[in-house]
């Protein structure tokens, strides 16, 4: 058994996450849960954003700052997924084509 299955992390699939939703999934954690998240962390993956915004979090705990209500295994704010194929442009609201100037020709109005 590692020691990963006999400690598992507080958050789900946390080695698959985005940098941009950790910091909105740690906000109802302990401060023992973001130690340990600080921790693995910088064992593996050791991403300078992520660890600045667990050390961050860890400070803001310390100088009494209080879990916030939530479940930490429920996405955050929408992160694009560049996988999903979609786009919110729609042909309709895109820009007319347009002929680049050259050299010496000029369209007066």
């Amino acid at each position: 058994m590692s020691a990963q299955q006999s400690n598992p992390l507080p958050l789900p699939d946390y080695d698959q996450l985005p940098a941009a939703s950790i910091e909105h999934r740690i906000r109802p954690l302990e401060s023992g849960a973001v130690r340990h998240l600080l921790e693995h962390e910088r064992a593996h993956a050791d991403r300078p954003q992520v660890v600045a915004v667990l050390e961050a979090r860890l400070e803001q705990l310390a100088a009494g700052g209080e879990p916030s209500g939530g479940d930490p295994a429920a996405g955050g704010p929408d992160v694009p997924d560049a996988t999903s194929g979609s786009s919110p442009v729609s042909p309709d609201s895109a820009a007319e084509p347009t002929e680049p100037l050259r050299h010496g020709k000029y369209r007066m109005p």
